[in-house]
């Protein structure tokens, strides 16, 4: 059983950069391919970016390439969302998702959620 817990949240005008992390326990981090979901209000939860376990592939969605970068550091069980430019739009609770198997599309079959953490962007 992984536990992945989320860091970095909070409320930004419209221009800035957040980073976000997830720590991850109880498990072989290196083992899984990591993702970063949001859910805004009132709509589904939606894949934002993943990355294989070696962090030698990335994938994103297409609203958010060129502005955010995932990475990870297996040392310390950490995956990251760098977020720049940040629009409204991109306010949503952002959750971290460890998956069995790195797929290059935004098809992720996540095996373990985080609790999520709000990032709100005002205009």
């Amino acid at each position: 059983q992984v536990q992945l817990v989320e860091s970095g949240g909070g409320l930004v005008q419209a221009g800035v950069s957040l980073r976000l992390s997830c720590a991850a326990s109880g498990g072989t981090f290196s083992n899984y391919a990591m993702g970063w979901f949001r859910q805004a209000p009132g709509k589904e939860r939606e894949f934002v970016a993943s990355i294989s376990w070696s962090g030698g592939m990335t994938y994103y969605t297409d609203s958010v390439k060129g502005r955010f970068t995932i990475s990870r550091d297996n040392a310390l069980s950490t995956v990251f969302l760098q977020m720049n430019d940040l629009k409204p739009e991109d306010t949503a609770v952002y959750y971290c998702a460890a998956g069995s198997r790195y797929r290059h599309s935004s098809v992720f079959p996540v095996a373990f959620w985080g609790q999520g953490t709000q990032v709100t962007v005002s205009s």
